[in-house]
Parts: C-alpha cells; sequence; structure tokens
C-alpha cells in the first residue's frame, strides 16, 4: 500500500507500507508537478490525482509511477476530488463547477487538420480513427480500427490520407474512406511527411530515411541520414527550394536540400548542428514577415535598376497627390525632354523700403 500526501511546498509525497511485527513506512517517491500548494487528493486502483490552488489537476499512474497528464477546466482553486469505481472522477473547485471526468476513454496519440480547416482526424488508444467537424465543433464520424494507430496526416491537397500502425502506413481516399494501399517497413516508423501529394518521407526506428510512392507504394529513394534513430521530419519550400529537415537520438538536426524532379537521387547534405541532446521531436518557424520584406527589397531594386537603363526621356517621376475622397494617389508625370524649354521663374517684386517722416 501507498501513503500518499500533498503539502504547501508544492510537492506530493508517496511513502510504502507494509504490515508486519511491526508495521513499516518507507519513502517510494516524490513528485512536484505543481506550481502552488496540493489542496485536495484522491485515488483509484490505478491513478492518484492531486488538485491545487494552480487550478489544475494532476494524474499519476501509481502502477508505472509516471505522471500521466492533467485536467485544465477549472478557474480556480481544486477544492475537492473524489473517483467513483475506475469510470468516474468528479472534482470541484472555486469557481462553482462540478465537473465529470470519464477515466476509461483513451488519449489522442496524434491528430490532423484538412487544408481547408474545416475538418479534423485524430487517433488514440482506444482504436478508433475520428472524423471532427471544426466549423461546429463536434464529432462527425467514428471508425473503428483493428489496432491503435499512434500517428494520422493528411495530404497536401487533402485529398488522402494516412495511418500509421507500428510499421505499416495506410493510405486512405477521402471520398470513399477506404484503403487504396499499404506501405510497410521493417522498423517501427517514428515520423512520416508528405513531401509532395504523392510522395512520402518516412523515418522508422532505425538511421535511414525512405522517401515512397503513394500510388505505386514503392520505395523510390532511401539514405542513412542519422547515427541514431530518426525521431521527426518537416519539409517546406523557399525561394522554390525544397528542404527537409530531420531531428535524431544521436542529438543532431540536419538540413536537406531534395530535388522533386530527381526524387531517385540522395538530397544533398545543407547544413547540420549538433545539440548534444536526444532529440524527441522537431519544427521549423520560418520569419514570413522577413522574408517578405526581403522579397520586396529585392524586387525594388531590381525595379530599380531596369529603370536606370530606360532613356532618360522615357523616365516617369512617381508623386503623390490627392484623389476626391482626400486618400492619396499615386500619379506618374513625364519628365520634360531636354530639349523643352522650361518657364522662366517668376520675379519677386522687391518691397520698398518705408520712409521715413
Amino acid at each position: 500500500m501507498e501513503l500518499v500526501a500533498g503539502c504547501y511546498e508544492q510537492v506530493l509525497f508517496g511513502f510504502a507500507a507494509r504490515p508486519g511485527q511491526p508495521w513499516t513506512v518507507t519513502p517510494d517517491f516524490t513528485h512536484h508537478a505543481h506550481t502552488a500548494s496540493l489542496s485536495a487528493v484522491a485515488v483509484n486502483s490505478k491513478y492518484v490525482v492531486t488538485g491545487s490552488r494552480d487550478e489544475s489537476i494532476q494524474i499519476y499512474d501509481m502502477r508505472k509511477k509516471v505522471e500521466h497528464g492533467a485536467l485544465l477546466q477549472h478557474n480556480g482553486t481544486i477544492t475537492c476530488l473524489e473517483f467513483y469505481g475506475t469510470a468516474h472522477l468528479l472534482s470541484g473547485a472555486e469557481d462553482g463547477l462540478i465537473c465529470i471526468w470519464n477515466t476509461k476513454r483513451g488519449h489522442v496519440t496524434s491528430l490532423s487538420i484538412h487544408p481547408s480547416g474545416k475538418l479534423a482526424l485524430s487517433v488514440g488508444t482506444d482504436k478508433t480513427l475520428r472524423t471532427w467537424n471544426l466549423v461546429e465543433g463536434r464529432s462527425a464520424f467514428i471508425k473503428n480500427l483493428k489496432q491503435n494507430a499512434h500517428i494520422i496526416k493528411w495530404s497536401p491537397d487533402g485529398e488522402k490520407y494516412v495511418t500509421v500502425i507500428t510499421n505499416k502506413v495506410d493510405i486512405y481516399k477521402l471520398d470513399t474512406a477506404s484503403i487504396t494501399g499499404t506501405i510497410t517497413i521493417e522498423k517501427r516508423i517514428s515520423s512520416i511527411r508528405f513531401i509532395t501529394d504523392s510522395v512520402l518521407a518516412i523515418a522508422g526506428d532505425d538511421e535511414i530515411i525512405r522517401f515512397y510512392s503513394c500510388d505505386s507504394q514503392k520505395c523510390l529513394c532511401e539514405f542513412k541520414a542519422h547515427e541514431n534513430r530518426i525521431k521527426d521530419i518537416y519539409s517546406f519550400e523557399r525561394e522554390g527550394q525544397h528542404v527537409i529537415v530531420t531531428a535524431s537520438s544521436d542529438g543532431y538536426i540536419k538540413v536537406w536540400n531534395l530535388d522533386l524532379n530527381k526524387i531517385k537521387n540522395v538530397p544533398s547534405l545543407l547544413c547540420e548542428v549538433s545539440t548534444k541532446a536526444r532529440l524527441t521531436c522537431l519544427a521549423v518557424w520560418l520569419d514570413q514577415a522577413s522574408e517578405m520584406k526581403e522579397n520586396c527589397e529585392k524586387t525594388a531594386t531590381s525595379t530599380q535598376a531596369n529603370e536606370d537603363e530606360k532613356p532618360s526621356a522615357d523616365k516617369k517621376k512617381k508623386v503623390c497627390g490627392t484623389n476626391k475622397s482626400g486618400k492619396l494617389t499615386k500619379q506618374h508625370r513625364q519628365i520634360a525632354p531636354a530639349k523643352r524649354k522650361l518657364e522662366a521663374p517668376l520675379q519677386k517684386k522687391k518691397k520698398k523700403p518705408n520712409s521715413s517722416e
């Protein structure tokens, strides 16, 4: 048995108690997950949950002795927690709400949003593939799977999607919701990414990245990218260049250039960096505002260069004027040719000095 207790110091204590002659109590674990003092605790056959003044409920798996997650619904100190059997947890807080939580429902392992932004797909440990209507905020369809899927991904055009179950990729067509093909590799798949609407980059629990055709389900190219397991892949386009970024347990982030016209060729390494850490996930932040500014400056420079190459008589000077509404507008005024005589400036009249009386 375990004696669990919370305290003002934001820590949950666990002590193993053993009956005997005499009974013994020994420290088993401590967990510091809250940012304020603990105010409530409850247990069932598998979990310990704690409430705090930080308005969160933290869940601990007592069998595995690991943190299981958090519940964030209340806006106030959690004042009371109580399990009913193994299926439900009730919580109360200073916000006046009583929340009923389903503890049997499986957790979500992956989700993907349709390019239109109107649909989303999710998979979890309940062996279901769920379609969500994001416009109305409700579940639209539930499909039962034979096994738990851990990855789901839409294609860029939104016409197909893929699910990953261990080492197998199932390719679905949107309009029929049926499997049109399956890709299987030897190792468990850790990450996938659509390079194009019909080409998938697949990384498994090894050092290899593989490009597969969704149409033929054949491997187009494979290459060794790292010295250890590849954990995540990211891809993007910049100025017509297709770039792939990979992260691995070897601690390296690598950036690759992929020629889509020569997809069967191994991508060339652009740069790499060692983090000296075991990486688990990856994303790329693109500074689109700076890139737009850079592109505008390039365009302006190019335009100015072209203007400088034109004869002076053909140049137009841009000036600002106002329309009837009073808003500034750009106007083009033809510069007078050099041969044309310009009117002489008006002579200013000299003021006569006042005569002294």
